[in-house]
């Protein structure tokens, strides 16, 4: 039996937000992480991701791997119709989650997302980011008006165009590729990435060992200001 990848999690309100809104799951059995970023404001934004990582890890154990990105797409999409049931038992108060989720096994990981959480790549000493944001400044990116460096301090750097309960139907991207040993991929919200420069990351990833590389992370958006919620997830191919 193939081990388990090693990884490290955490997440923090911040220095300024009152309430966690974001939400983390690891089931390194099931080969599934997942980061969620709650949006709605206290009791809401927080119920939102939560639904999101529950849903997430009512994922069955033992399933092929094929079957396994089936059923997490599945639970994303029942995440979103509970999130619009929550929703609408609060009299249409505005609810939704960011999410981006990592399925690893075989030799290949697959990647779903919606919304500005981010999936990172650490492949031999370069770092790509591997998602591509659900938002206003992600098509200014892709423009070539605008680096992901300065869309992090563009003033609609906020707005998202997909999240998970917002919606007739939740619209997920999708990416899959073969892992190798000594990849390191980062899972993330907006938390950390709007105070972390692409080879600021770079560089932690690159000379932390996974014992200090997610404190080490954390430190970075806390000192940085921590004005929002921070959640993350380092993961290791050994």
């Amino acid at each position: 039996m193939t081990a388990a990848p090693r990884f490290a999690a955490k997440t923090h309100p911040g220095l300024v937000r009152p309430v966690n809104e974001d939400s983390v799951v690891a089931l390194p059995e099931k080969g599934v992480w997942v980061v969620a970023d709650g949006m709605g404001g206290h009791e809401a934004g927080d119920v939102a991701s939560a639904i999101v990582t529950e849903s997430v890890a009512m994922i069955d154990a033992d399933l092929t791997p094929a079957d396994t990105v089936r059923a997490l797409r599945g639970a994303l999409q029942y995440a979103h119709e509970r999130i619009q049931h929550e929703s609408a038992m609060r009299h249409g108060q505005t609810m939704g989650s960011t999410v981006v989720a990592l399925a690893i096994a075989n030799g290949h990981f697959a990647c779903l997302w919606s919304g500005d959480s981010r999936l990172y790549r650490l492949q031999n000493g370069g770092l790509e980011m591997l998602t591509t944001d659900h938002s206003v400044v992600a098509a200014l990116v892709a423009a070539r008006q605008l680096t992901w460096d300065e869309a992090e301090h563009h003033p609609s750097a906020n707005q998202i165009t997909n999240a998970v309960g917002v919606g007739q139907r939740v619209d997920l991207d999708k990416i899959r590729g073969e892992i190798h040993h000594g990849d390191r991929f980062l899972l993330c919200t907006d938390g950390l990435s709007k105070y972390a420069p692409q080879h600021v990351l770079e560089h932690i990833l690159t000379t932390s060992p996974m014992e200090s590389v997610a404190n080490r992370l954390m430190d970075l958006a806390l000192e940085g200001g921590g004005a929002d919620n921070i959640s993350l997830i380092v993961i290791d191919i050994d």
